[in-house]
């Protein structure tokens, strides 16, 4: 136990340097409606870090949130529940997500540059808002008067270092499952159980409400325990994440897989032109 604990401090003061570095470093990401893409990856993409000598499941675990942390960028696919699409997201040094959706929505397409979001980028859309595909709004300010970020419920069920810091929480107690075949590579898979308030409540660096807005998210029909599968790669990334849960009402069904690991990605925000501008607007945490 004390080993575990010194390692978990080691870990968290590297992640911190780590994610100092990473704002030090970080572009603008701030939305160009000339189209330009951003943010823009840097030259140099990171490095992963070397693996730490504790291979117990704990110390893989906290290793993968190291890795993830490090990557800051990926593309994602996935399916949460019914709804389900896929595109590039950044998780640091800021948020950026571009996703088409393949299952039925008001939109066929979301882009989200911190706290400014487009959707649309399909006819109905353009019929709708007379010719112009996309509209564009801004999240409202909170009680500490920042904006929020569109659409974060969406963005924190997808957010890999936030599923790692779930499945490394104190109290929790990973299971290695064993090797399988996952592609064309050889990955190694691990099990959490955990609860949908106890994941929310591991995102320390969340604000109250979007911890309450993500517990929800997590629970639908009250879900009381939370089941976590992670399949890491051989640079322990996070490759697929599946969450599953029971409650009164409902089921936790998700799952997620992570490619192009710190690839040369982008968020391209629409033509002003081809834009309308709608204000701001509350994005409910369980909106997809």
């Amino acid at each position: 136990m004390v080993v575990r604990r010194r390692l978990a401090a080691t870990v968290a003061a590297v992640l911190l340097a780590s994610g100092l570095t990473a704002c030090g470093q970080a572009s603008g990401l701030s939305p160009e409606p000339s189209g330009t893409p951003t943010p823009t990856p840097t030259s140099a993409s990171p490095t992963g870090p070397a693996k730490p000598t504790d291979r117990s499941p704990h110390g893989v675990l906290l290793s993968a949130q190291l890795a993830m942390q490090t990557a800051r960028r990926a593309k994602v696919s996935y399916r949460l529940g019914a709804d389900a699409g896929s595109g590039p997201l950044f998780w640091q040094p800021k948020t950026a997500l571009q996703v088409k959706r393949s299952t039925p929505a008001d939109a066929e397409q979301l882009i989200v540059v911190d706290t400014v979001a487009y959707q649309g980028g399909d006819t109905a859309t353009a019929a709708r808002l007379g010719g112009k595909h996309w509209e564009r709004f801004s999240g409202e300010p909170g009680q500490d008067g920042h904006r929020e970020i569109p659409y974060a419920g969406l963005i924190d069920l997808l957010n890999p270092v936030e599923a790692m810091a779930a499945a490394t929480a104190a109290e929790t107690d990973p299971q290695y499952v064993g090797e399988e075949k996952f592609d064309d590579s050889t990955v190694e898979h691990y099990r959490v159980t955990t609860s949908a308030e106890r994941y929310a409540a591991a995102q320390t660096q969340l604000s109250q409400a979007r911890r309450d807005g993500l517990r929800a998210a997590l629970a639908p029909g009250g879900s009381v325990s939370l089941t976590l599968d992670l399949w890491l790669n051989d640079k322990d990334q996070l490759v697929k994440l599946e969450r599953t849960g029971t409650g009164d009402s409902g089921r936790a069904d998700d799952s997620v897989l992570y490619t192009d690991f710190a690839g040369p990605l982008s968020v391209q925000a629409p033509a002003e032109a081809d834009t309308k501008d709608v204000g701001t607007r509350t994005v409910s945490s369980l909106a997809r």
